[in-house]
């Protein structure tokens, strides 16, 4: 299965040479699926040319915010629209699963109570409570009407939305690792914007487990599942 990876941005330049680059960490988390990867970078305006060059579809997170004016996000929008309508399955990580929602009529926003940034506790639909790392300001309000929460902390009431069979997305970062994690707190850490609470509090718990595991195996499933053939 040839699943496509939109890359909305890209890793800071600081931890690409020790951890790579988005698409080098989706291909890491999902090692086991068996897919064959592609990767095209839609935010320098490098689009598959039909829904149909990938069997999936894996968008990407990004420094940007959705419902910003850059170039690529409108084209990206009608994209997903039209891989949705085709039932081309699509997977969206943080702003990823931002943009699907926005295209799809959710409501996405710069969220008033701050950050969320580093291991955070969700409770998933099926698994129950599964620790992943964040990064994340902004965040889907308002889902869709198409889309079930599946996963929600008291922080992201949204975390994970899925729609029937034909998307899944989730807020967090499971191809993120703790050593990542780790060392974005220390590029960040001090500098405007980032407050020290939560800094201190993402350093702290970049020692303990997370369940990128559980998440891969879940996107998996949601890849490989039946489908009906769908002609669009």
């Amino acid at each position: 299965m040839k699943i496509g990876i939109l890359m909305c941005g890209h890793a800071a330049a600081e931890v690409m040479d020790t951890h790579g680059d988005y698409d080098a960490m989706f291909a890491e988390l999902l090692s086991a699926s068996g897919f064959e990867f592609q990767t095209w970078n839609v935010e320098g305006m490098d689009f598959p040319a039909s829904v149909r060059d990938a069997d999936g579809w894996l968008i990407s997170g990004s420094r940007h915010g959705v419902y910003e004016d850059h170039p690529f996000i409108p084209p990206l929008e009608d994209f997903i629209r039209a891989a949705y309508a085709a039932g081309v399955p699509l997977v969206g990580i943080c702003f990823g699963h931002q943009i699907i929602a926005r295209a799809l009529g959710g409501r996405v926003e710069k969220y008033q109570g701050g950050w969320a940034i580093g291991r955070r506790g969700y409770v998933v639909d099926g698994l129950g409570t599964v620790c992943l790392n964040a990064w994340h300001q902004d965040q889907v309000i308002e889902p869709p009407a198409d889309a079930r929460t599946f996963a929600t902390n008291d922080f992201t009431r949204h975390a994970g939305l899925v729609y029937g069979d034909r998307a899944w997305s989730i807020q967090p970062h499971p191809e993120f690792t703790p050593a990542l994690i780790g060392a974005y707190v220390s590029l960040r850490r001090g500098l405007p914007g980032y407050p020290d609470d939560v800094m201190d509090h993402a350093a702290a718990e970049v020692p303990n487990p997370i369940d990128s595991a559980a998440i891969a195996d879940a996107i998996t499933q949601f890849f490989k599942q039946p489908r009906e053939a769908r002609h669009g």
